[in-house]
């Protein structure tokens, strides 16, 4: 399976803004900026299915969901963008802005993974590289490690994302998911983003916790690093009002805007 995408074209020259679905959630994490952005003009796409969703020698790789991303923004007609991006697709967005700097004018990253150990939130991998759900408290220990506070996912999209987690093709993409997360030469790749880089971090993240990253960012040029207070490991989904300011403050000021 690759990427398909919703796409709302520009109503002016600015770069169109991508959304980038996370390992397990959909598109649907991106409603609120990109619904506000599209009523604000601004064009937008968004992928639709989960990364865990394609085929797992796609999602084992990051610089190969690079490729499969870049592949729905060439079909969008898309030139430059401004990729926003999640947990692992936050390493995606990395990426992507040190190989393609003709193509990718900002970077928004949330969460991503790299900096520590993976939680424990009721997986388990075996040998064969698959993962298991352990037990029936995975539901509940995932959500507690996703939010600060509350349950920020319908029951529909909760039940979406169970029925896909059910589905062994699935687990398996998500274990090698994980593999290449820990693979990824977080540091270096930094170094290499050329672009406005944007990093917004809920301050209670227990996924991707903030603090490495806080120090890794620490005056680093051309990147601005914002705290969301109150909130978890999805700040688009469970602080939406201002992680979208944020996100417009930011394409205001500087995506798409020579370095």
């Amino acid at each position: 399976m690759s990427f398909s995408f919703d796409y709302q074209p520009a109503g002016d020259a600015r770069p169109p803004v991508v959304f980038m679905s996370a390992l397990f959630a959909g598109g649907w994490i991106w409603d609120h900026p990109y619904t506000a952005l599209a009523r604000s003009g601004r064009g937008v796409l968004r992928t639709r299915e989960a990364i865990c969703a394609l085929d797992s020698k796609i999602a084992g790789s990051i610089e190969r969901l690079g490729e499969e991303l870049l592949a729905a923004v060439d079909a969008a007609g898309i030139g430059e963008f401004v990729l926003c991006a999640n947990s692992l697709g936050g390493l995606v967005a990395i990426d992507m802005a040190s190989r393609y700097p003709d193509r990718v004018r900002g970077i928004v990253v949330s969460g991503a993974p790299g900096l520590t150990p993976d939680p424990d939130v009721g997986l388990n991998i075996d040998r064969r590289a698959s993962v298991q759900l352990a037990g029936e408290e995975f539901r509940e220990r995932m959500l507690d490690a996703l939010f600060h506070r509350g349950r920020h996912f319908t029951e529909d999209q909760i039940e979406q994302t169970a029925q896909l987690l059910r589905q062994p093709a699935a687990m398996v993409s998500m274990a090698r998911s994980l593999k290449a997360t820990r693979r990824f030469a977080v540091t270096p790749a930094v170094d290499q983003v050329p672009c406005p880089a944007l990093y917004v971090w809920g301050r209670y993240d227990r996924m991707t916790p903030i603090d490495p990253w806080l120090a890794l960012l620490s005056e680093r040029p051309n990147t601005e690093f914002v705290v969301v207070e109150e909130c978890g490991h999805i700040p688009m989904a469970e602080r939406p009002d201002e992680y979208t300011s944020v996100l417009e403050g930011f394409l205001s000021r500087r995506a798409g805007l020579p370095v």
